[in-house]
């Protein structure tokens, strides 16, 4: 299966192609490439704020950001709040979180004066829609809210450690954080 195609896919929401990355342990180049292809649209999209240097830092982080999300997911998913059917793998959460990253490359439309905030925070808006479908999928639930958990776990857990890692480099902008 073509990467386009499932790209389309997955930004439609659709369940039926994250259960066919999910078993398809052949499509993990495929979903870096994806998760590589939204950090440079949006790199794109804030070009004029972030210049060349930050597209490049921007699509590492996103690796490492994908990688690390993936895996808060399978412990969270797996170990803290699975169903009695769960069962999945690291591999399989990258497959899925990684295609569901599809909808950021509509950040690209960010480089159009005034669109900026509007694209991102839509963009947002449907890559967390389509993480849910992709952990849903992957952890085998049969809720939805359960998967929707998954995700406020995950984010609590990030945002704590980024906040952490800010203090420990004093705050925002070198200003130490009070």
């Amino acid at each position: 299966m073509s990467m386009q195609n499932r790209m389309i896919r997955a930004a439609k929401l659709d369940a039926h192609l994250y259960e066919e990355v999910e078993a398809d342990a052949g499509a993990m180049y495929q979903a870096m490439s994806v998760v590589v292809l939204a950090s440079i649209a949006s790199g794109i999209g804030m070009i004029e704020q972030v210049g060349i240097g930050g597209l490049v830092m921007g699509t590492l982080a996103a690796l490492l950001g994908w990688y690390v999300w993936a895996y808060l997911a399978y412990l969270i998913g797996t170990k803290l709040i699975p169903e009695p059917q769960t069962h999945a793998d690291f591999g399989q959460l990258l497959r899925t979180t990684g295609f569901s990253s599809s909808p950021g490359v509509i950040r690209i439309l960010g480089i159009i004066p005034g669109l900026t905030g509007i694209v991102f925070l839509l963009a947002a808006i449907w890559m967390l829609a389509a993480m849910v479908i992709a952990i849903r999928q992957a952890l085998d639930y049969k809720s939805t809210l359960r998967a929707v958990g998954v995700c406020a776990i995950g984010w609590i857990i990030q945002a704590v450690f980024l906040a952490f890692l800010l203090s420990l480099m004093g705050g925002v902008g070198g200003v130490p954080a009070d």
